[in-house]
């Protein structure tokens, strides 16, 4: 079934897109071709901002996927606050609570020893806020990314894969602490830098928008 909860998938294709579309794999290459266009604009106006908040993670949004979605930057409280989001057994924050949640998640990301500490606590929290009605994972990848960056640490995806990676945010969120495991995270973690690939590719390179491999 078609996630549609604007009711008008029909007339106005997924999210109401900006082309119309209804074709979900067209719809997925719009999203690609955004993200890999205005992903390092996104990570340089994060890298101007003192301290993280939820309005920076929304314009991140707004910036990834303004060129796909007319409501890019909303969160779920402004554009679908009657919706209860899940995925499979898990169930995400409601709306009403999404801004506490990323506001928790910052309060940990914002401070450098706990980020160090625990980056996947971090991801964790990010991730189960589910903010918006899409581009969620590659969002929270950008805003991820610019807090390692400041903690003076990368996550080295090249230890993982996308699905080990989903597989342990999944199992995560039926946790209290909502994170990837501490040995996980210690494991995937390195100080910065220590592979040859700039921010945007790293981060790109993990949601599998470009080949990973050193320039």
């Amino acid at each position: 079934m078609t996630f549609d909860p604007f009711g008008d998938f029909a007339t106005r294709g997924y999210l109401r897109n900006h082309a119309g579309q209804k074709d979900m794999a067209k719809v997925k290459d719009l999203e690609h071709d955004a993200f890999r266009g205005n992903v390092e604009r996104a990570l340089h106006n994060l890298s101007r901002v003192e301290i993280l908040s939820f309005e920076d993670v929304k314009k991140t949004h707004e910036t990834l996927f303004g060129d796909v979605y007319p409501w890019a930057g909303q969160d779920r409280s402004q554009n679908a606050r009657d919706l209860h989001v899940t995925k499979g057994a898990v169930e995400f924050m409601f709306a009403s609570h999404v801004g506490r949640g990323v506001d928790y998640a910052l309060g940990q990301g914002n401070d450098v020893a706990t980020m160090r500490q625990k980056p996947g606590e971090v991801m964790g929290n990010l991730a189960y806020a589910h903010p918006f009605l899409d581009g969620n994972g590659r969002t929270i990848m950008t805003v991820h990314t610019e807090l390692c960056r400041r903690a003076g640490i990368h996550i080295d995806w090249s230890q993982t894969n996308k699905t080990d990676y989903l597989n342990a945010l999944a199992g995560s969120w039926k946790l209290p602490a909502r994170g990837i495991s501490t040995p996980t995270s210690n494991r995937m973690c390195a100080p910065a830098p220590s592979i040859g690939l700039s921010r945007p590719t790293r981060c790109a390179a993990y949601l599998g928008l470009v080949p990973k491999k050193r320039p």
